[in-house]
């Protein structure tokens, strides 16, 4: 159990999205959650104008609402903002957005009222997942239309998954024994739009999936540097020092520890250095590493950040402050950073791939077909690791550089972040499959230039692919292989020993 605070660490989100454990909410938090709440009904009561709750929305702020119609104005804009279009989303998103929806309010500056807070948390720990289709969201005044598809199950509409069956919203919460809010109350409706939880729950797995991918690449690259009878001087901690870049220095040092001890290693006496992809590891994956910490950094901030607007404040009595939290450029950027760095890690799998197919100067049959000729051995998994870094070189142009205003130019600059974490996530999930693809071959070209000559610390990476992917031998089908090695690598389950 997972108690929420307001305070989310990324590996607290790990857990609630990825391996779904429980959460319940704090004392202190409910706390902050009626005290914004009893703000926003007092300066209801004062008569007010407060944009989004006695205002219409956008472009239409100027129009007063009549008390009597408050609760009707924020049904409204759920209804009337869910027009997604695409592939719902995986329920690991859904859950990352349910669960940054719901941390942004225990902010305490959002004006919901605690069983709003209750319905989402009951919503994650029960597993409803909303259906919420993929397109639509231009990044700013929050990702308006993927919420308003989270939010129409919490008003008993739109459609959700509960334990993988898709049913009408108000029937999947009664199955989990929960109950639809009977109604909306001032300012509820704008709150549950108005935030960034589908571009953060994006960007949150494709950071998380990337780490993964990253440490994958390190243990797959150290068996593929062996197995090549790579030149460990490259690895130096003098050459490093010499460019201090810190994630360089450090992958150079993750490498030295899995090399340490290998028969391998240095056993190629035709050249006096190596291709820059295993010569340049640390120059290559360093900012690599140095990315995803940076990501790391925009996460911890926005995941424990008040998006909506306006932000209802208990201080004075009650004070609603107009503004932009719900801009989504910070994280745009970041996806960007992601999604170059997560291309590159995939190019550079690649290459090892092709190295490993045609190391025939080092020792290696052609394409690791024991008797090439008949057999074509593992050729064709360059062609796919090829095919993946052609679309990652695609997806890897910026999004964040454009803008497209909306609502009759009222919000006349847009993020495009969702579009950015979008394509972060899919780079993230093409480079699982690229070092996937390295990883079967890395396989295969230690077997063939003796496994009994590893390192020891990369010993259990290599026994981990021997358990999912069969000896060097006659060509054969080895998608299952392919398959099992990439779901192990999304799993975290291949990674070298403490990184």
């Amino acid at each position: 159990m997972i108690e929420l605070d307001g305070h989310l660490t990324p590996q607290d989100a790990e857990a609630i999205v990825l391996r779904g454990a429980p959460v319940a909410l704090a004392p202190s938090a409910r706390a902050k959650v009626e005290a914004s709440h009893r703000a926003l009904q007092a300066l209801l009561a004062r008569g007010e104008p407060v944009y989004g709750v006695n205002t219409g929305f956008g472009a239409l702020s100027t129009v007063r609402i009549p008390d009597g119609e408050l609760g009707k104005l924020q049904r409204n804009i759920v209804l009337s903002h869910a027009a997604g279009v695409g592939t719902p989303l995986p329920d690991e998103a859904v859950r990352g957005m349910l669960l940054f929806r719901l941390n942004s309010f225990l902010q305490g500056a959002s004006g919901v009222r605690p069983a709003v807070v209750d319905l989402l948390l009951g919503m994650l720990n029960a597993g409803v997942h909303p259906l919420v289709p993929e397109q639509g969201s231009v990044g700013s005044s929050g990702d308006l239309v993927p919420l308003a598809h989270l939010a129409l199950p919490l008003l008993g509409e739109g459609r959700a998954r509960v334990r993988g069956e898709e049913l009408p919203g108000g029937e999947a919460l009664r199955r989990a024994g929960l109950a639809p809010l009977s109604e909306l109350a001032p300012k509820e409706g704008l709150a549950l739009l108005n935030g960034t939880a589908y571009m953060l729950a994006l960007l949150f797995l494709a950071w998380t999936y990337g780490w993964r991918a990253l440490r994958g690449s390190l243990g797959i690259a150290a068996l593929s540097f062996q197995a090549l009878r790579g030149r460990t001087e490259a690895l130096d901690g003098r050459i490093h020092a010499l460019r201090p870049h810190p994630g360089q220095a450090q992958v150079a040092s993750w490498l030295r520890e899995l090399l340490t001890g290998s028969a391998l290693a240095n056993s190629h006496r035709g050249d006096v250095q190596d291709p820059y992809s295993l010569r340049c590891l640390p120059q290559i994956l360093g900012p690599v590493v140095e990315a995803l910490w940076a990501v790391e950094g925009r996460l911890r901030v926005e995941m424990n950040a008040a998006t909506d607007n306006p932000l209802i404040l208990p201080d004075g009595g009650g004070t609603a402050l107009a503004g932009g939290n719900f801009h989504g450029e910070i994280l745009a950027f970041a996806g960007e950073w992601l999604a170059v760095a997560l291309a590159e890690l995939g190019a550079a799998s690649e290459r090892r791939l092709g190295l490993l197919l045609t190391g025939e100067a080092r020792g290696l049959p052609p394409f690791l077909a024991p008797q090439p000729g008949t057999n074509s051995g593992l050729m064709l998994l360059q062609y796919t690791a090829a095919a993946l870094a052609a679309e990652n070189k695609v997806l890897a142009h910026p999004a964040a550089t454009d803008s497209i205003p909306t609502s009759a130019g009222k919000e006349d600059h847009n993020s495009m972040g969702a579009t950015s974490a979008w394509k972060a996530l899919r780079i993230a999930e093409n480079a699982l499959s690229q070092v996937a693809l390295e990883g079967v071959a890395a396989r295969w070209a230690v077997a063939l230039a003796g496994e009994e000559d590893l390192a020891p610390a990369s010993r259990p990476i290599y026994e981990a692919l021997a358990a999912l992917v069969p000896p060097p031998g006659e060509d054969g089908y080895l998608g299952d292989a392919i398959a099992n090695v990439r779901a192990a690598l999304r799993e975290g389950r291949i990674s070298p020993h403490g990184l």
